[in-house]
């Protein structure tokens, strides 16, 4: 009876396991249901089209052309004709068998690329061939396609998001899309869409026999918004045009809005070489060039004394701070200024005297080194004096990142001092000791689009809105990159220091920028150029700078023109900056004899001459 009753126990006590068990499996869980899924169906992405940009007139900047990528599942493979394959994606048959290998090593039952970007064209003609080749399939996709090429600065690229990527970013799929630099990654939450899928249903030959369920399962790609930039195509092209055969960077701003209109930066490259399947090796070549620096963006990372279009910020914080009055006289008695073992030359004529407007359209270094001494002795110690110099500079937009809706930039440098504490002792420093920061050169650097900004601010008479590169029509940029960054300068005190440089164009160094029935107010400056030649510093040909805005009631554009070794000025940049404030206020340029000479015109040799000679080490 006893057995009876301990063999009826464990033979229900057995079976209730079982179908306890069994009823995990199938109601709880889903691990052993979803692995049977995943042999019986095969899923597979639907790329949506990558979002359109379009400049601020409605011109396409880019688009999207559809390429290949060529799949195998090697489970379902068989023999085929390896040289007929090797010819069609022209590669070795070495690089041919070795990725199928690796594809195999993958997983048998897994799809792998063979091939990446193949033009639409040259899948046409292998797909009347694929039927030779079971297992094979093409996944379509897209990539960019730039119409006009041109701002690749701005717009960035994309490349294939990478395994390491991935761990990161759920959402994305190996061998999908997404934005490097510029526009394409600022901005690819919303240009890249989101993604649908395909399930197929497979046989117990790992076999693809159908749409899976007719495909109730499938969901449709969702498409990507289009986006519509601040700048001016043709203006960009034109800038574009006029740097060649030089190496600078050129910043238009709309002062009233702080919308970007052109971007330059020279020398640069045409966007499309970052697209399909030489994208890696143009890439490298690219990044290889470490003499022109095509990747490097010196509108928005080259950090340059700002030179003497800096003397129109020291003038505005002397008013402000009430050191010195338009009608201050500053004698220039011995075409240089000199104290305490500080000497800095000055073009101005000996024993000629300057009021604070004749400072500004002379140029003089004597009148702003004595308008800068003023400013950091009216406090009690020339730190508190410096700090205070500083914070109204920083209101101009100048030490720190801007805030643009790029991703890239430098922060340039204004002194402060804690800074000149570090590197003279305690008390051991003045403005004599920094005199250099009266005329834009010593220890300061900005960016040219800081100086576009601080240019823009000026003609706004004492506000910025930050500079920005995308129309705000759809509010997807912060609301904070549209209010006004108000400088600590009153409004009244900007009156003189425009029509000094109203009066810089008309009779002053830049009159070459004047255009007929356009008042133009502009600051020329040629700012000192170092570099360290075996060890030692030697000074190469003067950096040519101009900032200017127009017109000079109501500005439309504000711009910063900043041409390496340009030698000064008046030179190139200011015939540059005028050339394209005309373009953009009246459509055309007139002065073809101008645009010729800026067109036609090359500064290559004096890239060349530091390399002429024997090797040695160089430190920008």
């Amino acid at each position: 009876m006893i057995k009876k009753f301990v063999l009826l126990s464990f033979t229900f006590g057995s079976s209730l396991m079982f179908l306890l068990q069994l009823f995990s499996l199938q109601i709880y869980n889903q691990n052993y249901n979803e692995l049977s899924l995943n042999n019986a169906l095969e899923k597979r992405p639907i790329y949506p089209t990558r979002g359109l940009i379009y400049d601020r007139n409605g011109i396409l900047l880019v688009a999207n052309q559809p390429v290949y990528d060529l799949m195998i599942i090697p489970e379902n493979s068989i023999a085929f004709d390896t040289l007929e394959l090797v010819s069609f994606l022209e590669l070795s048959k070495k690089k041919v068998i070795s990725r199928l290998s690796d594809a195999r090593r993958f997983s048998s039952k897994k799809p792998s690329v063979i091939s990446r970007q193949i033009s639409k064209e040259k899948q046409a003609i292998f797909q009347e061939k694929i039927w030779k080749y079971p297992g094979f399939y093409f996944q379509k996709k897209t990539i960019r396609d730039y119409s006009i090429p041109i701002a690749s600065n701005i717009l960035g690229y994309t490349s294939e998001i990478n395994p390491s990527e991935i761990k990161t970013k759920n959402d994305y799929v190996l061998g999908e899309m997404i934005g490097r630099q510029g526009i394409e990654k600022t901005y690819e939450s919303i240009l890249k869409g989101k993604k649908g899928f395909q399930f197929f249903q497979k046989d117990r030959f790992n076999r693809i026999i159908g749409s899976y369920e007719e495909g109730a399962h499938d969901s449709r790609p969702e498409a990507a918004k289009n986006i519509t930039l601040t700048i001016d195509a043709q203006l960009q092209t034109y800038g574009a045009s006029l740097m060649q055969n030089k190496r600078g960077g050129i910043v238009a701003i709309e002062p009233s809005s702080g919308e970007v209109l052109a971007l330059v930066t020279a020398p640069s490259y045409n966007p499309n070489l970052l697209v399909g399947s030489t994208r890696s090796e143009n890439f490298n070549n690219l990044v290889n060039d470490t003499i022109a620096k095509p990747l490097f963006d010196r509108g928005l990372q080259a950090e340059y004394p700002p030179g003497s279009p800096f003397k129109t910020l020291n003038a505005l914080i002397a008013l402000q701070e009430k050191v010195i009055t338009p009608e201050t006289i500053f004698s220039c008695n011995k075409g240089h200024y000199y104290a305490k073992g500080a000497f800095m030359k000055c073009h101005c004529q000996i024993g000629s005297r300057n009021n604070l407007l004749k400072g500004i359209y002379n140029s003089c270094n004597s009148y702003f080194a004595k308008t800068y001494v003023k400013i950091i002795d009216k406090d009690s110690t020339a730190s508190v004096g410096l700090d205070r110099w500083k914070n109204h500079l920083e209101h101009f937009g100048l030490g720190n990142y801007l805030g643009y809706d790029l991703p890239i930039g430098k922060k340039g440098f204004i002194p402060s001092s804690s800074y000149y504490d570090r590197w003279y002792k305690e008390g051991g420093w003045g403005p004599s000791t920094v005199i250099s920061n009266a005329i834009g050169q010593g220890e300061i650097l900005a960016t040219p689009i800081q100086m576009a900004n601080f240019t823009a601010a000026i003609a706004n008479r004492g506000y910025y809105i930050k500079p920005h590169f995308k129309k705000p029509n759809d509010k997807i940029i912060g609301d904070s990159l549209f209010s006004k960054n108000h400088t600590l300068i009153e409004s009244r005190h900007f009156d003189t220091v425009i029509e000094g440089m109203h009066q810089v164009v008309e009779k002053g160094t830049a009159r070459v920028a004047k255009i007929q029935g356009i008042e133009v107010c502009g600051k020329t400056g040629t700012a000192e150029n170092f570099i360290r030649l075996n060890g030692e510093k030697t000074q190469l040909t003067d950096h040519s700078i101009f900032l200017a805005f127009a017109p000079k009631e109501d500005p439309k554009i504000a711009i910063a023109v900043f041409v390496e070794n340009g030698y000064w000025g008046a030179r190139w940049a200011a015939p540059i900056a005028s050339l394209m404030i005309e373009k953009y206020l009246n459509g055309e340029v007139k002065r073809t004899w101008l645009e010729n000479k800026m067109l036609n015109g090359s500064l290559i040799s004096e890239y060349v001459k530091p390399f002429s000679g024997e090797q040695f080490d160089i430190n920008e």
